[in-house]
């Protein structure tokens, strides 16, 4: 029985001190919303951190509305722009703000042995 499997699948699939790494996480969000209602207390836990790291990124009303409406609603970027009353190209500015906000937090966490190390390894 491999007891590190997961966690090595999600060092590989996410490098959470960068934006494009949180991106990916937020964009699988749904799945671990899916795995912790099966007793999953992993994903449980990322989603914890999840929104402790949205909570502590001091994101505005509007990325953190737009986060909300991509990542947690399942809308597009378009869809969540119409809901909004603004541009795409707008949507997209404020995801990629946003997610380096919320890297900017992953990155402070590593970087205090609280949990993740750079490039997505967990600590512990």
């Amino acid at each position: 029985m491999d007891l590190h499997r997961k966690e090595r699948e999600f060092d590989s699939a996410y490098a959470l001190d960068n934006a494009e790494g949180v991106k990916l996480l937020l964009a699988d969000y749904q799945k671990f919303v899916s795995r912790k209602r099966c007793g999953d207390y992993d994903a449980a836990t990322i989603l914890i951190d999840i929104h402790k790291a949205l909570e502590l990124a001091n994101l505005t009303d509007r990325q953190r509305q737009v986060i909300e409406l991509v990542y947690f609603g399942e809308l597009t970027q378009a869809e969540a722009g119409e809901r909004m009353g603004i541009a795409r190209d707008a949507v997209n500015h404020l995801l990629n703000r946003a997610s380096e906000g919320i890297a900017d937090i992953y990155y402070y966490w590593a970087s205090h042995n609280e949990g993740y190390t750079s490039g997505g390894r967990i600590n512990g």
